[in-house]
């Protein structure tokens, strides 16, 4: 069983997409993926799917919403009942998360040991995982607020590891586009303003490179 939440939230088992319910019950199984294999107390999914004021039926709901789940999910040894709460089974590799997260690593551990070719190939694979927004179903959710921060830190993290294992390779020339781009929807990171300045550098345009170091010192220093 495949389970995704770089986009929209989906779930595939043998090539087939598996039906989820309605969004209270999508951001139920949000919930649970992003805390895979921990209890999660019955309480805070109640809070997080309900807010500070839940209805008198809130309880009842829940255990409806945990019994379809189990019924889409192949049954209790996927959602367990644990001690007041639930927990999310799943085997290495079910989640596109964590997938993610172990090519980010690789791709780190490859571009220090100078093998930038194997460090691109595997961090594109890791950006080709990314459909969209993360968590999107559950963007404006407050208990998916500081997980969506998380995760769009990790797929910049992602961003500068490739444009930097480009570099190495010498496709500079190639990358001063993105790089552009990106530091002007982001002007205060410092890394990608520097991939900026030595990506310029290699590719002979030093005045540019210079004129951006200006730019960025002028920013930075506020």
């Amino acid at each position: 069983m495949e389970f995704r939440i770089l986009g929209e939230l989906e779930v595939e088992e043998g090539g087939r997409a598996v039906a989820l319910g309605g969004a209270r019950q999508r951001a139920l199984l949000t919930n649970l993926l992003l805390h895979a294999g921990e209890v999660v107390s019955a309480d805070r999914l109640i809070d997080d799917l309900y807010g500070a004021q839940p209805p008198a039926t809130a309880a009842k709901s829940l255990q409806a919403h945990i019994s379809r789940l189990r019924k889409a999910l192949g049954g209790e040894q996927r959602l367990r009942t644990r001690g007041g709460g639930y927990v999310l089974e799943l085997s290495e590799g079910e989640l596109d998360l964590e997938r993610f997260s172990l090519m980010l690593e690789e791709g780190r551990r490859s571009l220090a040991a100078g093998k930038a070719e194997l460090a691109v190939a595997t961090l594109e694979q890791a950006l080709s995982l990314w459909r969209g927004p993360p968590l999107a179903d559950v963007a404006y959710a407050e208990f998916a607020q500081g997980e969506v921060a998380r995760l769009e830190e990790l797929h910049f993290a992602v961003v500068e590891e490739l444009v930097d294992a480009r570099i190495a390779l010498g496709r500079h020339g190639e990358v001063v586009g993105e790089l552009e781009r990106l530091v002007a929807m982001h002007p205060l990171r410092e890394r990608l303003r520097a991939s900026l300045l030595l990506a310029l550098y290699r590719s002979g345009r030093q005045a540019e490179a210079l004129d951006a170091y200006q730019g960025a010192r002028a920013i930075l220093v506020q």
